[in-house]
């Protein structure tokens, strides 16, 4: 199911657990939110596992998506594509483009793994 939150945009705030004494951390990261900011939610599943969602946030220059990955939530930033929207954290890269994406650690040979979108043409 896609929604849109954009008054959830003004502020992105995730939680982070740090230290020996596993005290919680959080970040905040602000964006301007504009006329044509949105957040949208789109669910995938990979090569047969099980669904997961994804966020999309869009705010002026600012083109993100949140994803788990090995049970950690990540952040991925967009970068440059010449088709489709790809996004990098760390080693990973999520690419997609309309019904289906990729997930790879470019670290790691042969970790290419083919993803769909169980909500698509709305995760365009």
């Amino acid at each position: 199911m896609i929604r849109s939150a954009l008054p959830a945009l003004s502020a992105l705030v995730l939680g982070l657990v740090g230290g020996a004494a596993s005290a919680e951390v959080a970040v905040t990261i602000p964006l301007e939110v504009g006329p044509t900011s949105s957040v949208l939610t789109a669910t995938y599943s990979c090569a047969g596992g099980e669904p997961f969602a994804v966020q999309y946030v869009n705010a002026g220059a600012n083109a993100l998506a949140l994803l788990p990955v090995d049970g950690d939530e990540r952040v991925f930033v967009n970068v440059v594509s010449a088709s489709g929207a790809r996004y990098a954290s760390g080693p990973y890269i999520w690419w997609s483009k309309g019904d289906s994406a990729t997930l790879e650690n470019e670290m790691e040979d042969g970790s290419l793994t083919e993803c769909t979108s169980t909500d698509y043409p709305a995760a365009e």
